[in-house]
């Protein structure tokens, strides 16, 4: 990782943890009391020590003490380093639980912030650990044998995309299928417009996926980040390794989404016939494309993108599927439901955006 690369991470993940704070920003009200009034509050009753909320806590705010002292390390200013990204983890956590005063559906809790506290400090402490130990710089080793040295935004997107596959989908892998939704909003806003008399509004007629349509789709949404891969990573074995880890990671991830939205005895509910077909085009079609040039496998991925978009955004989301998002729209989950949403939709187009760039390159630069 380069000396300064942490930083903007960090600041984009703080970007995040506010977020996911304050979400869903609306009904914002003034209780009377001072907002650090929740510091002298008792516990929660229903605390657990190994419950939901304690453990997303402290993972939550690990990554943000981690960037931040890396920063701080890589940066030279080693001194003090990890506790004064321990010391702003907890700022930041003050910060939030004071604002969560004033939002009816969020609650302000003294132990929230102890235990945002303690994940900052272990994010912090294992990034001095590492670095002392040497693993960063062979991290850096690492990412110049694999990758080439223009991946920086590509591993980004790589290591978002799981996190994308959190928030349910209509279709296994179908991040981006904003049309109905947003024609929803579009709709909503312009019906407060006074129109002349007679004139409707314009509606795209959605039709229910075909089920050779939906082995297309979850094929595509298996390729595209193999092809993302693929496209800075010019070794044709390192390829194959990172194949067969990225189809892995896409099917735990599925299935640990379906865990979450409807209980763990129904993880592999989502494998049906067409979900299977599909998985294996992705592997075969994956498998034909490892020979190709890093600049060859980009376009590829825009080919992919644009029809996996075009094929999704053709279906509606379904009754059903809007059920599903209920349990992740409101209760335990409204702390993840803004980001993964927005990963969810917005993923596949900023990996569209970074691969139009990218092939608008020369050659030589890629």
């Amino acid at each position: 990782m380069h000396k300064t690369s942490a930083w903007p991470l960090a600041l984009a993940y703080g970007a995040l943890i506010v977020y996911a704070s304050l979400y869903p920003f609306s009904e914002w009200r003034d209780q009377g009391i001072v907002p650090w009034a929740f510091l002298s509050a008792p516990w929660s009753r229903y605390w657990t020590w190994f419950g939901f909320d304690t453990v997303s806590n402290v993972l939550g705010y690990m990554p943000m003490g981690f960037l931040l002292a890396l920063g701080a390390l890589r940066s030279g200013r080693a001194r003090g380093a990890v506790w004064l990204a321990s010391l702003a983890c907890g700022l930041l956590s003050l910060c939030m639980e004071s604002l969560q005063s004033y939002l009816p559906t969020r609650v302000a809790d003294s132990l929230d912030l102890a235990l945002n506290f303690v994940g900052g400090t272990f994010g912090a402490v294992s990034a001095g650990v590492l670095e002392k130990l040497g693993a960063i710089d062979r991290w850096i080793r690492f990412r110049r044998r694999w990758f080439s040295a223009d991946a920086r935004w590509a591993l980004v997107l790589l290591a978002l995309w799981p996190l994308a596959l959190l928030f349910p989908a209509s279709v296994p892998l179908g991040l981006g299928q904003v049309l109905e939704r947003g024609e929803r909003a579009l709709v909503a806003v312009l019906t407060a417009v006074p129109w002349p008399s007679g004139l409707a509004l314009p509606h795209a007629e959605l039709q229910p996926m075909h089920a050779l349509t939906m082995v297309l789709c979850v094929a595509l949404g298996a390729l595209i980040p193999c092809l993302l891969g693929f496209s800075v990573m010019p070794s044709l074995r390192r390829r194959t390794l990172f194949l067969f880890f990225t189809l892995g990671v896409g099917v735990a991830m599925t299935a640990l989404s379906a865990a979450l939205s409807f209980g763990p005895g129904h993880a592999w509910a989502w494998v049906s016939l067409a979900v299977q077909a599909g998985w294996v085009l992705a592997l075969i079609l994956a498998l034909l494309l490892l020979p190709l040039s890093t600049r060859s496998c980009a376009a590829w991925l825009l080919l992919a993108l644009g029809l996996h978009l075009s094929l999704l955004n053709q279906a509606p989301v379904g009754s059903y599927f809007s059920q599903t998002l209920q349990t992740w729209e409101q209760g335990r989950f409204i702390r993840f439901h803004g980001i993964s949403q927005w990963l969810g939709w917005l993923w596949p187009y900023a990996a569209l955006l970074y691969v139009l760039r990218r092939v608008s390159l020369p050659a030589a630069r890629n």
